[in-house]
């Protein structure tokens, strides 16, 4: 079974859903390397709901634009991998990914389907009447989007039974992944508290040599006159200059 989307219906919706970037100092630095990001509303499997997300263009070439993308979409042209336990394809055309590198209008359609691929493969083998052995999303060099689902009654659950296979080995995957990243959060989260302890205890030594230094400076300060708020006023004023020296006596008259 074939299904087809078609770009051209989408480019005329386009400019009512980009944003500008709110990182203004960073796209000017972004476009001084030829690349920019650009901050843009994608539309998500579920009806009526978007997405707010970063998306790049201006890249010299397709390779380090491919390079990005699939570093966002692992499944984009590496073959075949493992989708809701279905092997699944994905492939973009590099003549119209070079029409998208520089092109925001055509990269934020790309990036708006390659986003919700995932999404849309759990609703093909969901809504199969019988037990799907693979999946291909094909994106042309226009744009237009092929999607190719096979499958089988499967009688006897053998396939069935691979499809769950692979799907609790690709769950598992991506549990670790996430242990992985969770790991790495936590390294740095204790990194920074080792960090902030140090400073912490650098501040108490200081503290602590203020006051010990403030503790060794005795001092004895009197002060003679006839109104008592003036010779009070003088005493202070007294006080607070003898911690410049240590064991200073001295008289202050009114």
């Amino acid at each position: 079974m074939s299904i087809n989307t078609n770009y051209s219906s989408y480019a005329s919706n386009y400019k009512n859903t980009t944003k500008k970037s709110d990182e203004t100092k960073n796209n000017k630095n972004a476009k001084e390397s030829g690349v920019t990001t650009s901050t843009v509303e994608l539309k998500t499997s579920t009806p009526g709901v978007t997405k707010t997300e970063q998306i790049k263009t201006g890249f010299t070439n397709v390779n380090d634009y491919s390079k990005y993308l699939q570093d966002k979409y692992s499944y984009m042209n590496t073959g075949t991998t493992s989708m809701e336990g279905v092997p699944t394809t994905v492939t973009v055309s590099g003549s119209f990914l070079k029409k998208c590198m520089n092109d925001p209008e055509k990269a934020k359609y790309l990036e708006e389907n390659l986003a919700t691929i995932p999404d849309c493969a759990k609703m093909a083998v969901n809504g199969s009447l019988g037990t799907l052995t693979s999946l291909s999303y094909q994106i042309d060099a226009n744009g237009n989007i092929t999607c190719i689902s096979s499958g089988t009654s499967d009688p006897d659950g053998k396939i069935a039974k691979e499809n769950a296979e692979r799907k609790a080995k690709e769950k598992k995957t991506e549990e670790e992944k996430q242990a992985k990243k969770r790991k790495e959060k936590k390294a740095e989260e204790e990194k920074a508290a080792e960090k902030r302890a140090e400073k912490s205890e650098v501040r108490k030594e200081q503290s602590e040599k203020l006051v010990k230094g403030r503790e060794t400076h005795n001092f004895t300060v009197s002060a003679v006159g006839t109104d008592v708020k003036t010779i009070t006023q003088n005493l202070i004023v007294g006080s607070l200059g003898t911690f410049a020296s240590t064991g200073v006596s001295f008289d202050i008259k009114a």
